[in-house]
């Protein structure tokens, strides 16, 4: 099976790539730096020529507000026609739990945008939605940070390995398209401000956590399940503290 990974030499990306490699599909990086830009289209017929699943891991380089929603929108509409005209079987969309409860977000607007044109364009889908990956818990901490203080209000999240939601998504990428989501989790419920506490004291990190209930996640509000996902996502195996210990 030929699978073309849109953002594939990224965090998620390359993974995918090695994953779907190894289980013996050809599996095809597509990014700027391999020929394939799907904001100017160039090299993205090409690229899906023979193609039967496209997955999507790409991001914004911006996250200013209007220039993520340019992003999703360009470059979901721009490769929704090549995948029709190349007769693509299956779209597949990597996306965050809890978007749509984010909309005071620029970021997680822009996200749904992107779902939204998934869900109408007529091809067969599939989207992912992954809590946050244990990567990003440094992302977390700059964007809520004032100074020396970082403020995070306490509500529960399950944050997941980067690891973990390439497998999910390549099993999801083989299998038939759900036209729906699936969810992908870790294993341990935290709460969000010690979660990041934790992450900042294991890089020896000076920031004070601030507990703030009123604390906005990238601009939007928060309620005590926003990033939690639905009852049946899938766990995934890697912990948390497991994964920081090893990074240590």
């Amino acid at each position: 099976m030929k699978v073309v990974v849109i953002g594939g030499t990224g965090l998620i990306g390359s993974k995918l790539v090695a994953k779907l490699e190894g289980h013996g599909h050809e599996a095809v990086p597509a990014a700027p730096s391999t020929g394939v830009n799907t904001l100017t289209c160039e090299g993205l017929a090409e690229v899906l020529k023979g193609a039967q699943v496209v997955v999507d891991v790409s991001n914004s380089p911006s996250f200013e507000d209007d220039a993520v929603m340019e992003f999703f929108r360009t470059s979901t509409t721009n490769l929704q026609k090549a995948e029709a005209d190349a007769g693509v079987v299956h779209h597949v969309a990597l996306s965050v739990v809890g978007t749509e409860h984010l909309r005071e977000s620029g970021y997680f607007r822009a996200k749904q945008a992107q779902e939204d044109l998934i869900k109408a364009s007529g091809i067969p889908y599939s989207i992912v939605h992954a809590t946050q990956f244990f990567e990003f818990m440094q992302g977390i901490a700059a964007e809520a940070t004032d100074g020396d203080t970082v403020r995070l209000a306490p509500v529960r999240i399950r944050p997941v390995h980067s690891d973990d939601v390439a497998v999910t998504v390549g099993r999801t990428a083989v299998g038939s398209p759900v036209n729906g989501l699936v969810e992908v989790a870790g294993p341990d419920t935290f709460q969000l401000d010690e979660l990041i506490r934790k992450s900042l004291a294991a890089k020896n990190d000076p920031r004070t956590v601030v507990t703030d209930p009123h604390a906005t996640y990238f601009g939007a509000r928060l309620r005590e399940t926003t990033l939690l996902p639905g009852p049946d996502a899938h766990i995934a195996d890697t912990r948390f503290t497991d994964w920081l210990a090893q990074q240590s």
